[in-house]
């Protein structure tokens, strides 16, 4: 089951971190200012991967082992990838939102719910992430050769892929949500614990690249117990 998802998934999720990587949002707000070295290389070295990942696909229902590890690598580094990009994205919106002053409309200070946003250590903290996540991506081009993968253009990504941010197969979605049904009712549990105090906690969401953070945030996040309880979702 794990090698079916990993095929039906990995498309669409580098995809989905094209996209991003060429989001007009990051150049507009500036949040990958010098770093546009490794944003430029992002943009240009995806569209190679993805060009592969057809007859990488192929390969690998015909049981060639090499191809289901580099499929399941290569959506291990895009989840990752994923992530990074996120964190520029939020920022790019906090930024947008700092300038058009609507903190303010929340009624509270919303610059406390989230981590220091100096400028500098923001981007002394992504520098390193976005190299290593380049670092990865060069691995797998290089093996792009070593296992013969045939370059056949990516069929664009269908409108009916598309689901919330980030983009998930309907069967993946209802798969992820059985099995993490008692983690996210744990994180459920706790926010609505929280009662309506002001000064809310943090609840991180930590592990490895490819474990399905972001899909657990996402059910947590489109409960309908969540939806009723706040007013207010980021």
């Amino acid at each position: 089951m794990a090698e079916v998802l990993t095929t039906m998934v990995v498309g669409p999720l580098v995809s989905m971190v094209k996209e991003k990587a060429s989001s007009h949002l990051l150049d507009h707000y500036k949040v990958m200012e010098d770093k546009e070295e490794e944003h430029k290389l992002h943009k240009h070295k995806l569209p190679a991967v993805l060009d592969v990942i057809t007859d990488a696909k192929e390969q690998a229902t015909k049981n060639r082992e090499g191809a289901k590890a580099w499929l399941e690598e290569l959506r291990t580094v895009a989840y990752k990838a994923n992530d990074v990009l996120d964190e520029f994205k939020y920022e790019a919106l906090r930024r947008k939102a700092k300038a058009k002053g609507h903190y303010k409309e929340f009624g509270m200070d919303v610059i406390k719910l989230f981590p220091s946003h100096n400028r500098f250590v923001f981007c002394y903290r992504m520098a390193n992430k976005l190299r290593m996540i380049l670092q990865e991506i060069d691995v797998l081009i290089a093996e792009i050769n070593t296992f013969r993968f045939k370059f056949k253009p990516h069929p664009p990504m269908s409108m009916k892929w598309r689901q919330t941010d980030p983009n998930m197969l309907d069967n993946y979605v209802n798969i992820a949500s059985d099995s993490r049904a008692k983690e996210k009712k744990e994180i459920v549990d706790a926010l609505l614990g929280q009662g309506h105090n002001v000064g809310l906690t943090d609840l991180p969401v930590v592990g490895m690249g490819g474990m399905g953070k972001t899909t657990l945030a996402q059910l947590v996040y489109n409960d309908s117990a969540i939806q009723k309880h706040f007013q207010v979702q980021i």
